[in-house]
This record gives C-alpha cells, sequence and structure tokens, in this order.
C-alpha cells in the first residue's frame, strides 16, 4: 500500500463513521467471517461520559451481545442486541432496556493472500428494527438500512490495517442517544484500525472512526477513537479490551469496553483436551 493510498483512506475514515458490527473491541470491521457451521457470540459492556450538550443526559451503559454463524460460500449470518442504562440528572428518571435489533449478512469475497498485494475484502448488509422504547430514548423509532465495505492490508505478518467504508440508505447509526440521529437522508459511515500482533495471544490496536450526515440541518457529525486489545485465553475464547473518546454531540467524551469472545466448537474442544 502506497502512501498516498494510506492518507486517502485515513481522510475517508475522517469523514464517516462505523456501525457497531466488528471484531470487538474495535468498531472497525475486519474482513474475516465465522468458519461455515460454527458459531461465534461476543459480548462487551462499554460505559460512556456523554457529551455537556446532552444533559440532562448524562452517561450511558451498553452491554451488547452478538451472535455469528457461518454459512458456506464464505458468508457470515449476524444478530446483535444492546440492552442500554442511560443516567440522567438529579430529578430525571433513568432509561433501562433493551435497545435496537440488527439483522445482517456479511460475504468474504475475497480472501487475502502473502504472494498477492490485492486486499481481503468483504461487504456487509444490516437492518436494524427498532426494538428499543423511542420515548426513552432506548431506540431511534426508524427502521435502518446500511451496506458496509470492508478491506484489509497486511503491512507485515503482524500488523494489519483495515479500512471500512458504508452508505446508510434509510434511518440512523444511533445507538441510545449516542451516534448520528437522522430521521431523514443518508449517513455515510467508515472507518480505520492498525492491529498488531505482539505475541501469540495478543494483539493491540487502534482506530479512528466518524459519520457525516448529507443533511447537516438532519444529522450530527461524529468523530471518536479506540485503542484497545484482544488476549486469548484459550482456543476459542478471547478477552478484549478498550478505552476511548471522542468529539461532538454524537460521540462519548470518555469511555471503556470490556467483553470476551467465544467460538463454538474450538473453545469446547480446548475444555475437553485440557
Amino acid at each position: 500500500m502506497s502512501v498516498r493510498t494510506l492518507v486517502s483512506l485515513m481522510v475517508c475514515a475522517f469523514c464517516a463513521m462505523t456501525p457497531s458490527h466488528a471484531q470487538i473491541p474495535f468498531y472497525t470491521d475486519d474482513p474475516t467471517v465465522t468458519e461455515n457451521g460454527k458459531l461465534h457470540f461476543e459480548f462487551f459492556n462499554e460505559y460512556d461520559i456523554l457529551q455537556h450538550p446532552q444533559f440532562p443526559n448524562l452517561r450511558q451503559n451498553t452491554a451488547n451481545f452478538k451472535l455469528n454463524y457461518g454459512l458456506p460460500h464464505r458468508l457470515e449470518l449476524d444478530i446483535d442486541s444492546p440492552y442500554l442504562s442511560i443516567f440522567r440528572a438529579v430529578g430525571v428518571e433513568t432509561a433501562n432496556g433493551i435497545g435496537d435489533t440488527n439483522l445482517g449478512i456479511k460475504w468474504n469475497f475475497r480472501k487475502g493472500s502473502p504472494a498477492s498485494r490485492a486486499p481481503a475484502l468483504s461487504a456487509s448488509f444490516y437492518t436494524e428494527f427498532p426494538t428499543g422504547n423511542s420515548r426513552q430514548q432506548l431506540g431511534s423509532g426508524l427502521t435502518d438500512y446500511w451496506l458496509n465495505f470492508i478491506a484489509q492490508e497486511a503491512l507485515s505478518d503482524k500488523t494489519r490495517i483495515n479500512v471500512n467504508l458504508g452508505f446508510l440508505f434509510a434511518g440512523n447509526t444511533s445507538t441510545g442517544v449516542l451516534g448520528i440521529q437522522t430521521t431523514r437522508g443518508h449517513v455515510y459511515p467508515g472507518g480505520l484500525s492498525v492491529l498488531h500482533d505482539f505475541t501469540p495471544k495478543l494483539t493491540l490496536g487502534g482506530e479512528i472512526y466518524g459519520g457525516i450526515s448529507d443533511n447537516a440541518g438532519l444529522g450530527r457529525s461524529q468523530l471518536q477513537g479506540l485503542v484497545g486489545g484482544q488476549y486469548t485465553i484459550r482456543r476459542g475464547l478471547t478477552f478484549d479490551f478498550g478505552a476511548l473518546g471522542g468529539k461532538y454531540i454524537a460521540s462519548p467524551r470518555i469511555g471503556a469496553q470490556l467483553g470476551f469472545s467465544m467460538d463454538f466448537p474450538d473453545i469446547l474442544r480446548s475444555h475437553l483436551s485440557e
């Protein structure tokens, strides 16, 4: 990858925002999909301090559950749903409940290869259903549709860069009170992450992601970043962690994320072999 290409991708990432369908703790997705016939489960809990213009909303806790199932032809089915808690100023009731639920499909149509300079490529399409209570700001009250393109370029055998660029046809990117909350118009999402395998078990990295609406009067810009990593406890089980912060009303001022992921049946085989 040339320096000029890398700079161009970073500029694109500054102008976009990626929905939360990725390999935790990173919001920027990578091209890999769950192997055919396997289940992949992810859970993370993210606690965010909100921007001052969000008052009387002060903090938000997001407990997100995600399940992936691998299909033939490098396809993957996804479903995820958050449980949200929005903490508000004294005298204003806290909101708790299920947020909006996502259903999606992801296709890895080009695998990366050490023998080729071409990047690994995938695409995903998601529909988000308004299962959250919009009056309590737990859901958007809208059905969202977005398409995301994913590329990964290996910088070395241990370092790689992921780029997401997408288009939200309808709805918005909000999760609770965070995200771009348009009611009409389109949103252009994307992000960029750089990951490095420090050991066979430990991967650390950083990312930047954001978003813009094509109608400034309807949407809100978002720009934030995350640093974090993933530690493999055993085959099929990882511990994930991250710290994040952002700018503009649609991003948290500061936040932290902890989670884990499991692959079935790999984790069961790993346990039985011990």
